[in-house]
């Protein structure tokens, strides 16, 4: 049995690789999203997923990073989003916020 090595990209034909828009810790990028973030955490986690019609309590989720980095082609790992939504769980909810915003706003959501 091979082991699998590399994630499939979302969708039928894939989608271009990207990057995040901004970093886990560009929080001045949007102050709204950031005290949102760090003073109501579980709204902007069901914000979050409202934005990617799924479940409310799935938002704050290594699950939801995940599917999010591999519908926009964005390089990473499983493993690596699990270590980020641990160790810094207000910041990356903040980060995929930011991102969907920024990708609202270029229409590519």
């Amino acid at each position: 049995m091979n082991p699998v090595v590399s994630q499939p990209k979302y969708g039928a034909g894939g989608t271009v690789a990207s990057d995040w828009q901004t970093g886990v810790f560009d929080c001045f990028d949007d102050m709204g999203i950031c005290l949102c973030g760090t003073f109501l955490p579980l709204c902007l986690s069901c914000q979050i997923a409202s934005d990617m019609n799924e479940c409310c309590m799935c938002g704050a989720s290594v699950a939801m990073r995940t599917m999010y980095r591999t519908r926009y082609g964005i390089p990473g790992s499983i493993c690596n989003d699990f270590l980020w939504v641990m160790c810094f769980p207000h910041c990356t909810l903040c980060q995929l916020k930011r991102d969907i915003e920024k990708r609202k706003a270029m229409n590519a959501l």
